[in-house]
């Protein structure tokens, strides 16, 4: 049988580089994709696995790897958007030009690698996209309000991709991982110093409490979360049925369960409590 072909973004470490390693050790051919393949140590040297440098908000980039991968192994059957990053601040400590950033490369960059992708994959007949976005697509986070719109525009057009390319035969899923130790201070374009002293103080209060907040999500079922959780999801998003949008960890199905449980506005509330301090 033909090994089919994944290509993931965003594999320098974290659940990119788990995803990897999960696809390759269960026989597929792997595309893994980085902004500077020239510092991995790992990745490159297993079988089967393609090292391309790709970096989302460059489209040159990702005509090179995409090419690449098709000459290297034919075909591209599931693409994994991974790539993204984070921020932590009050709104107001934001520069206009680190909004616009993020958006480029949490909700442009999967656009422009599924542009890509998609052409081929409707060729072929069949194909799988998943985005991972966050618990932050789910509800709109204080200390993260703009990384929580721009996953919020990912898991939206993730939806609309979905129903949009089944006709085609190409299944688009959302992962959406809760607190792990790779996402809540890695990859993240932290501002929470900047402004007045009103501002600053606040977003030290949100700082400490976030943090101290998600260390307590982490330990899911009295041990720290394990972030391969997170590399089996995609996994299995890619390799069977499931529901176009799947939260990972107990933090976020717990998340998903008070939101499906009550109206909007009661569950906002109830974030409210939980997220706001001295409220």
């Amino acid at each position: 049988m033909t090994k089919k072909t994944v290509l993931i973004t965003g594999c320098s470490s974290g659940f990119g580089a788990l995803a990897v390693k999960t696809f390759q050790q269960n026989g597929w051919n792997v595309v893994a994709t980085m902004r500077t393949p020239e510092k991995d140590t790992t990745l490159g040297e297993l079988e089967n696995v393609l090292l391309c440098r790709l970096d989302v908000t460059d489209e040159q980039s990702i005509d090179a790897a995409v090419e690449k991968a098709l000459a290297e192994f034919g075909s591209i059957d599931a693409l994994v958007n991974n790539a993204g990053y984070g921020g932590h601040a009050v709104f107001e400590q934001f520069e206009m030009s680190q909004i616009q950033a993020m958006f480029e490369t949490n909700v442009y960059g999967p656009m422009r690698v599924a542009a890509r992708v998609l052409p081929h994959m409707r060729k072929q007949g069949s194909g799988v996209v998943v985005n991972v976005t966050s618990m932050a697509a789910e509800v709109g986070l204080p200390f993260a309000s703009t990384y929580s719109a721009s996953k919020f525009a990912a898991q939206g057009w993730s939806e609309g991709l979905a129903l949009e390319y089944a006709p085609f035969n190409i299944k688009v899923k959302t992962v959406a991982p809760g607190a792990y130790g790779t996402n809540f201070s890695a990859a993240t374009d932290n501002n929470f110093t900047a402004g007045d002293e009103q501002l600053t103080t606040y977003a030290g209060q949100l700082a400490a409490h976030f943090e101290g907040l998600a260390a307590q999500m982490r330990q899911q079922g009295g041990k720290e979360a394990d972030p391969q959780e997170v590399a089996d999801k995609i996994y299995q998003c890619v390799t069977s049925e499931t529901p176009i949008h799947n939260a990972v960890g107990a933090d976020a199905t717990m998340l998903m369960d008070m939101k499906n449980s009550q109206s909007r506005e009661a569950f906002l509330e109830q974030m409210s409590a939980m997220l706001v301090p001295n409220r």
